[in-house]
């Protein structure tokens, strides 16, 4: 299958003069395109071994896994061509060498859990499973970073309320690397970040009655999260005192039992 320019360039909004202001080669996209769908089911099984192996976990609700589509490879490739010139040095361009390496969500998953004290053991199982060569979590201001900052992890203040902890796997399904991205967050976050998602994809600017009903859901969802810690801590109380009670009661039990032995 062949990438068409005229084609490509009108379905995603993207103008000759774009490509030209900064140096990128039609042909060189033509071979990553070529490249990728050619390494793409190997791509496949590589994600669903990750998701496989995070499923063990039972602190994780559940797992998806997805390899990016390969023409919003060659869209991001040129949206993102200006700003790796500005970080890298003008004659910066991707190629089909370094693509693997310089797009680090080729391959994304996504855990759920459902309590957000559970991240904590989730994020150890990821330590100890793969190299890790970035974790970022995604906060809002406001939130408690405690636990992050003492484990040396880079925090990033999103406007729009969107909470995650990402981190970048480095892995090799064949002879050169490739960056995996995992993306942790509660079930009440992904719900947030799924509908945010799709208004953003759907709108270049938020309309104002949108943006803000946005940040209400957020606080609703950011609500949710601590109701459900708490609903947690409680059961694991209620639970603990049951126990204890019935610990005492069988004490009890075989204490009366004893005494009425010796009475016979």
């Amino acid at each position: 299958m062949n990438l068409t320019k005229a084609d490509f360039l009108k379905i995603h909004h993207i103008s000759e003069d774009e490509l030209l202001k900064n140096h990128i080669d039609w042909q060189t996209l033509t071979d990553i395109y070529l490249d990728f769908n050619k390494y793409k089911d190997t791509y496949l099984t590589q994600a669903e071994f990750i998701a496989s192996t995070l499923r063990t976990h039972n602190k994780i609700h559940f797992v998806k896994s997805r390899v990016k589509e390969t023409e919003r490879l060659i869209e991001k490739i040129i949206r993102k061509t200006p700003e790796r010139q500005e970080i890298k040095g003008d004659d910066f361009q991707f190629t089909v060498d370094n693509y693997k390496e310089e797009v680090t969500d080729l391959i994304g998953i996504r855990a759920i859990h459902i309590f957000k004290e559970d991240w904590e053991d989730i994020h150890s199982f990821i330590a100890n499973t793969w190299k890790i060569m970035e974790i970022t979590a995604n906060v809002r201001d406001g939130d408690d970073t405690q636990r992050f900052e003492e484990l040396n992890i880079k925090l990033n203040s999103r406007k729009s309320g969107y909470r995650s902890v990402h981190y970048l796997i480095e892995f090799f399904p064949t002879s050169q690397k490739v960056i995996a991205e995992i993306q942790v967050r509660t079930i009440f976050e992904e719900g947030y970040g799924e509908i945010d998602h799709q208004l953003r994809y759907s709108h270049k600017k938020i309309p104002g009655i949108l943006a803000s009903n946005l940040l209400l859901f957020n606080r609703i969802a950011g609500s949710s999260d601590e109701m459900a810690s708490f609903i947690n801590l409680l059961n694991k109380n209620l639970t603990e005192i049951k126990d204890d009670y019935e610990q005492i009661i069988t004490s009890k039990d075989q204490e009366i039992a004893e005494l009425k032995d010796r009475l016979k």
